[in-house]
């Protein structure tokens, strides 16, 4: 139950949007192929609670997220489903919590490999793992193709006898705009993994594709994929939409609360960067880059009032916008604006306002505050 909110800025989240999403991504898959639902960084800003349940009874074999907090934050809502922590667990201080929660770690160094067997050993455990190696991304894990280094690592991490091998994978770093250095990743991780299968290393979770390679990518599925971006209803590359129908589950909407009108020459908000060339009708809605909504769109993006598009002027402040109504007379105090998603014909993505403050879909939905309250339909 969402707890009562007084100023008008709030998030609707459409379950059965989410589910549609879902079952959409699983057609695209072979039965035998699993999915892991990404619900790192509050579920893309969808709610981590909501998401992870609707994931869970739509049978996802796993739930990704970044850290120990958010496995434990996982676990608080009742769901026993296996975790995967996709982040470094560095400086390892939290591993005594991946046994009281049964959280599944990312291992993505010999050094992690053997701190947490000390501790499974200690205790007596064989505790699960992912092994994590880097095909091109840059960013953790042991690199592939470069000797033996990786293929030693997983060798020496098998041989531990507090941990059990459970999963094997790497990720992308360009999968929505380059297929050529996707497929050399592909390339270099199943050269890896039969290697590790000739050495008796075959876990039963083999993954690698994201939202992108998920539809992009069919020789990419291996054993589990990891939809993030595509589950919550948002293209994960330009075209997609021709490949899959996602609906998004996230519309952001504020209300107008004061309205007034200046003369010519009158300038708006800090810094004066913005002064009306006509007489003009200003609305106020209770929004700001507290709540998210990035000060980088000042003077360039749209909201949508009385199923218009009306233009935000002035910089963007903490806690409220103002919008240039003068084209739409009928707007009053108390009118409802869409800052993300659809008003009668006309509709606003996440994209659109990630192209306008230079960003990607992903920082927009995840910086918006955890202030603004999450209804869940």
């Amino acid at each position: 139950m969402t707890a009562a909110f007084y100023r008008p800025c709030w998030v609707d989240i459409d379950t059965a949007a989410l589910r549609q999403n879902w079952r959409a991504l699983k057609k695209r898959l072979e039965p035998a192929v699993a999915m892991l639902a990404v619900v790192k960084a509050n579920a893309y800003g969808h709610g981590l609670a909501t998401c992870a349940r609707v994931a869970a009874q739509e049978k996802a074999a796993m739930l990704g997220v970044s850290s120990v907090e958010e496995g434990i934050a996982v676990r608080k809502t009742g769901l026993d489903l296996p975790v995967l922590v996709l982040g470094s667990l560095y400086p390892f201080s939290g591993f005594p919590l991946l046994f009281k929660y049964h959280l599944t770690p990312t291992i993505a160094s010999l050094q992690a490999a053997e701190a947490l067997d000390q501790l499974a050993r200690s205790r007596g455990k064989k505790h699960p793992v992912h092994l994590k190696v880097d095909t091109g991304f840059g960013r953790i894990g042991v690199r592939a193709g470069t000797g033996e280094a990786a293929l030693t690592f997983i060798r020496k991490a098998a041989r531990l006898t507090g941990l059990k091998v459970e999963g094997l994978y790497t990720h992308f770093s360009s999968a929505d705009v380059d297929a050529r250095y996707t497929r050399r990743q592909h390339t270099l991780f199943q050269d890896l993994r039969r290697a590790a299968a000739q050495i008796g290393v075959r876990p039963r979770w083999i993954h690698e594709a994201n939202s992108s390679a998920l539809l992009r990518f069919p020789e990419t599925h291996s054993t589990m994929v990891r939809p993030g971006l595509a589950f919550y209803g948002v293209d994960p590359y330009k075209g997609a939409s021709t490949t899959v129908a996602l609906e998004p589950v996230l519309t952001w909407k504020s209300r107008v609360v004061f309205l007034k009108t200046v003369p010519a020459g009158f300038p708006v908000s800090y810094a004066k960067t913005w002064t009306s060339k006509r007489q003009t009708r200003v609305a106020t809605l209770a929004v700001g880059y507290a709540d998210g909504y990035p000060r980088i769109l000042s003077n360039k993006s749209h909201v949508l009032i009385a199923g218009c598009r009306v233009p935000v002027i002035g910089r963007i402040t903490m806690d409220m916008i103002m919008v240039d109504v003068t084209n739409v007379p009928s707007v009053r105090v108390g009118d409802e604006a869409v800052l993300i998603g659809k008003q009668g014909r006309e509709s606003i993505s996440a994209g659109e306002l990630a192209g306008a403050a230079l960003t990607n879909p992903y920082e927009i939905l995840c910086r918006i505050a955890d202030r603004v309250p999450r209804i869940v339909r």
